[in-house]
């Protein structure tokens, strides 16, 4: 129970400002190990999947008594001994799930790239429809003689 606001900032020191400093002096490299930079991308990747089902389940998981706990002990697993962490939970969990669905989620993703699209246009011709109308009143009120506004 390290309390919550020092559970917090132990995670974004070692889920995400450490391994960001891992990353950039391994991108500041001469030349980098290409090993190095896929272990890096799969942590990153990782970590990406850890804050969208965060985002969904801390309001059913965060009363669980040390949870932020075992969050910062997941994020200290991932990058901890040479990445075997990231290595093991990439390679066994998320890798065959993402395979499997692949093209369900590309297909979703294009839906939902086509539909907000749609809804930006759509929002764009009804922002400059109204801001086209208000200039226009604008303009006619500024050009009609000031006595017949008394």
């Amino acid at each position: 129970m390290l309390g919550s606001f020092l559970s917090r900032l132990l995670i974004m020191t070692f889920g995400y400002a450490y391994p960001a400093y891992e990353c950039f002096k391994i991108v500041e490299k001469t030349k980098p190990e290409t090993e190095q930079l896929l272990s890096w991308s799969k942590y990153w990747i990782l970590v990406a999947v850890i804050t969208v089902l965060e985002r969904i389940g801390d309001v059913f998981l965060c009363w669980l008594p040390l949870y932020s706990e075992a969050k910062l002990a997941l994020f200290m697993y991932l990058w901890s001994y040479q990445m075997k962490g990231t290595k093991y939970i990439y390679s066994r969990l998320l890798q065959p799930f993402m395979r499997r669905h692949e093209a369900e989620i590309d297909r979703n993703i294009s839906e939902l790239r086509s539909k907000a699209l749609s809804f930006a246009f759509y929002y764009w011709k009804k922002a400059l429809d109204v801001g086209q109308t208000r200039f226009l009143e604008i303009l006619q009120t500024v050009s009609t003689p000031h006595n017949q506004h008394n």
